[in-house]
């Protein structure tokens, strides 16, 4: 299953999850790995489970009790039949999570943001006074310049657009030292030129740093243009994980029926597919004519 080259930095057996009283299944005994370095999709509709999953991953949802579920990070227990490991910080120390709306300070500086990313390695005074070392600083402004927003190191988090703010969020996984970035619908509520340069980010960080990005979505496009595997969910089960190439306009009509007008959204000028060459064309006319 693992070798030294290319091991697995995420393994999920049997992960099972239900909410509410009437234990309605939300995961459904999802098996799921990946390895270092991957750049991987998780695609679905609204409800599929794709949240759900990547908070799993995480340790901020726990699988049900007594399940025969666990899930494994960089080679360490995180929880096993819904109990969390007792080092599971030591793990979330080496994986971050960049959600959706961001989870900003508003009113704070983005630098005390990103800092935020250092809390791990630091004493808790420190934090508490927000009294940060200056080499962490200088790693904070070093992350904002990669991203490119370090001009706005000092302005309240408020005063940043949406992509910017995204691009914050990233710079604070940076700094924190991730080895593995989830990534849950961070191009939701984005503009597409904001959508474009997110992913873009995302996709250099694992090119250039080796960082394991598993980002949840539900465009196709932006997984062909940027993810060469895709893990696809529907009602809490992995129907399909292979190369993204392999999801021709049937086969996604197969899996999502009429669930595939979630799926598909304008192409955005500039999206590059990472796939070779040689796949199958992609269209999205085709799918709607499916």
């Amino acid at each position: 299953m693992t070798n030294s080259r290319n091991p697995l930095v995420i393994d999920v057996q049997g992960l099972r999850k239900s909410f509410g009283a009437a234990k309605a299944p939300a995961l459904r005994d999802i098996n799921l790995q990946v390895r270092r370095g991957e750049m991987v999709a998780l695609l679905g509709a609204s409800g599929s489970g794709k949240s759900t999953l990547l908070r799993h991953l995480s340790g901020l949802h726990r699988a049900d009790a007594g399940s025969r579920s666990v899930v494994n990070i960089l080679g360490r227990e995180l929880q096993s039949g819904g109990r969390l490991a007792g080092d599971v910080r030591a793990s979330r120390a080496k994986l971050a999570t960049v959600f959706q709306q961001f989870n900003l300070v508003e009113r704070l500086p983005v630098m005390t943001n990103v800092l935020a990313g250092a809390l791990h390695r630091l004493p808790l005074w420190r934090g508490l006074l927000g009294l940060f070392p200056r080499a962490e600083q200088q790693r904070a402004y070093a992350a904002l310049a990669r991203v490119g927003i370090e001009a706005c190191a000092w302005q309240r988090a408020s005063t940043l657009s949406g992509g910017q703010q995204q691009r914050a969020a990233i710079s604070r996984a940076l700094v924190q030292g991730a080895e593995i970035i989830l990534a849950d619908e961070p191009i939701a509520s984005l503009d597409p030129e904001s959508s474009r340069r997110v992913m873009s980010l995302l996709a250099e960080l694992n090119r250039e740093l080796g960082v394991t990005v598993l980002v949840s979505l539900h465009q196709v496009d932006y997984a062909f243009a940027f993810c060469p595997r895709t893990v696809a969910l529907r009602q809490g089960q992995v129907v399909f994980d292979g190369p993204t190439q392999d999801l021709t306009p049937v086969r996604l009509r197969e899996l999502y029926g009429s669930q595939i007008d979630e799926l598909i959204t304008p192409v955005s000028p500039g999206l590059a597919p990472a796939v070779p060459a040689q796949s199958p064309s992609y269209s999205l006319d085709g799918l709607r004519a499916a």
